[in-house]
């Protein structure tokens, strides 16, 4: 466990999901707070999905500025529902294909504004394929449908264990940033997607590429701080995985020098 001295505020992505009860939840998988706090010695903060008619207000982009202003790092979390293809001028989903307007319409600029403010991003599953389409690129609704592509999708069982053991293997780009932290070439990973990642943004690189060929990792080399996307799950019992404490001590890392550097700048304005 990180040292609790200086605890970054994380930024946590929420899902908007109907409650079966006549109204909505804001939603957000334990397992993110408890990376947030354990593998990353952080403080999470869930942001809520605030939804397109928040998107559509004037003074949306001030008021995503004033957030990630206050925040030293932003993990996008793995979700039920896909990108609405809308987003990347994708062909329209097959009929019940889970969907969350209220989420794209609220993450997708805060990715856009994160990357740019040199806010560090980790972004996992949903969060990838998220930050590809904010960036311009484009995603494979049914990667088990491209031919040549094996099925990425897990098990859907009551036993988290099942449902996130280990998959496939991933080849890590030499010299890249996943290289550089894991010391590896190759790495075993989970699997519990069914969208994934088709034309890759320009300003990303491939950090990491399934047996199939499919993008299981990229990075922003123009980001000024962190930005690391992972289309698997580190965050599933990440403090008992070195690999993926390896990628969380990275994070941390990045989150915890905005932090000091956030600190520095709001004691100096207090005593000006």
């Amino acid at each position: 466990m990180k040292s609790a001295r200086l605890r970054p505020l994380i930024g946590v992505s929420a899902c908007l999901k109907d409650n079966g009860r006549g109204g909505f939840v804001h939603s957000v998988g334990d397992k993110y707070v408890q990376a947030a706090i354990r593998a990353v010695g952080g403080l999470p903060v869930i942001v809520p999905a605030f939804g397109p008619d928040f998107e559509a207000e004037q003074g949306v982009i001030e008021a995503l500025d004033r957030l990630l202003d206050h925040v030293d790092g932003v993990l996008l979390t793995g979700s039920p529902s896909n990108v609405e293809p809308h987003h990347y001028e994708g062909d329209p989903s097959r009929e019940g294909t889970a969907h969350d307007p209220a989420r794209d319409a609220t993450i997708l600029p805060l990715i856009r504004h994160a990357i740019d403010d040199g806010v560090p991003l980790f972004a996992i599953c949903r969060g990838a394929q998220e930050v590809n389409v904010a960036l311009g690129g484009t995603l494979h609704q049914l990667v088990h449908e491209v031919p040549g592509r094996r099925d990425h999708r897990s098990p859907k069982t009551g036993d988290a264990d099942i449902n996130y053991a280990i998959a496939h293997p991933v080849e890590l780009v030499e010299g890249g940033l996943l290289h550089r932290l894991v010391g590896e070439r190759r790495v075993m990973v989970n699997s519990l997607h069914a969208q994934g990642v088709d034309q890759l943004a320009a300003r990303a690189r491939i950090e990491a590429l399934a047996d199939d060929g499919q993008i299981e990792a990229f990075t922003v080399p123009d980001a000024p701080a962190f930005t690391l996307a992972l289309q698997w799950h580190p965050e599933h019992r990440a403090l008992e995985n070195p690999v993926s404490m390896k990628l969380f001590d990275a994070f941390a890392a990045a989150c915890h020098s905005r932090a000091t550097r956030r600190l520095g700048r709001g004691l100096q304005a207090a005593a000006e």
